[in-house]
């Protein structure tokens, strides 16, 4: 590749971003909303709850699996001049980005959690169980290929997501070992000195 290599943001922190704040928004909109009785009552709304939670993150961990397989089996060496992003800057620009649909997500969850308590924001957290399961789904896949899978910056959304949307055209690939998050976009584990 010529000089003037282009930003590389992994895409399983990508995916990873929204994991976090979406599960704590959820379980506080749930806590909170599991206070009042509701229109069905705590037992019903647990349960609904329970249903929304595992439907939406088995959605969510399901959904364009082929896409992301398609762009990994396509995936090319990255270039020497290539600059692999930082885990916190990647997550830090996927929430200022998206910190509008967290609170209008938070928001609604909450008031769902009112009407039917606990349903809203389980459902919510249920979404950001799935966004973690995907990640961790792309790190089992970057293990077995040994192939950590990158993406180019300027080709996610203005708010610093989708990483395998219809802009990405293909995905770049670096030993197991480059840039400092693990495979599936945790933060990577230092080993402990002696």
């Amino acid at each position: 590749m010529a000089r003037g290599g282009q930003a590389l943001a992994r895409v399983a922190v990508v995916v990873r971003a929204g994991a976090a704040p979406m599960v704590w928004l959820g379980v506080l909109a749930a806590g909170i909303g599991a206070v009042p009785e509701g229109v069905t009552g705590r037992r019903i709304g647990l349960l609904a709850g329970t249903v929304l939670f595992v439907v939406g993150a088995a959605v969510v961990a399901l959904a364009r699996r082929g896409r992301y397989a398609a762009l990994a089996r396509g995936a090319v060496r990255a270039g020497k001049y290539d600059i692999l992003q930082d885990r916190a800057v990647t997550v830090r620009n996927w929430r200022r980005g998206h910190r509008w649909w967290l609170l209008l997500g938070f928001t609604v969850a909450l008031g769902g959690s009112f009407a039917v308590p606990a349903a809203g924001g389980l459902l919510w957290a249920g979404f950001g169980t799935g966004l973690w399961l995907k990640a961790a789904w792309l790190g089992r896949r970057e293990q077995a290929e040994e192939t950590l899978l990158w993406v180019c910056v300027d080709r996610l959304d203005k708010r610093g997501g989708r990483p395998a949307g219809q802009a990405v055209r293909g995905l770049r690939g670096t030993g197991i070992a480059a840039g400092d998050a693990a495979p599936g976009g945790a933060r990577r584990r230092t080993a402990a000195l002696v």
